[in-house]
């Protein structure tokens, strides 16, 4: 699939590949959120900061100023976030579909 876009890329590997934006990485943002969602407490935490961690540290090498990939950084935490919101809505729409809902 061929996206265009105004911006021409920042930065390319040396093997010629171009950056996408953070927010395309579907898959990273996918598997965040079925990790995040299925840890909790200190766990969670320290799986967080990892892959927060991995993601500056990938960007700063492929040659992303601090600014740039402070702001990769935060667009891929909203995106997960995101992904985390639309798990558990769809597991309680499920669950209320089911009869399996919590009454309170």
């Amino acid at each position: 699939m061929s996206v265009q876009s105004n911006k021409a890329p920042k930065t390319m590997t040396s093997s010629g590949i171009v950056l996408f934006p953070v927010a395309s990485r579907a898959g990273d943002i996918e598997r965040c959120a079925a990790e995040l969602d299925s840890r909790h407490g200190e766990e969670a935490v320290r799986f967080w900061k990892t892959e927060c961690r991995r993601l500056a540290d990938e960007l700063t090498g492929l040659g992303l100023s601090e600014a740039d990939m402070r702001r990769q950084v935060m667009t891929f935490q909203a995106e997960v976030q995101t992904a985390l919101v639309h798990r558990h809505q769809a597991r309680a729409i499920a669950e209320s579909r089911s009869g399996r809902a919590v009454k309170r």
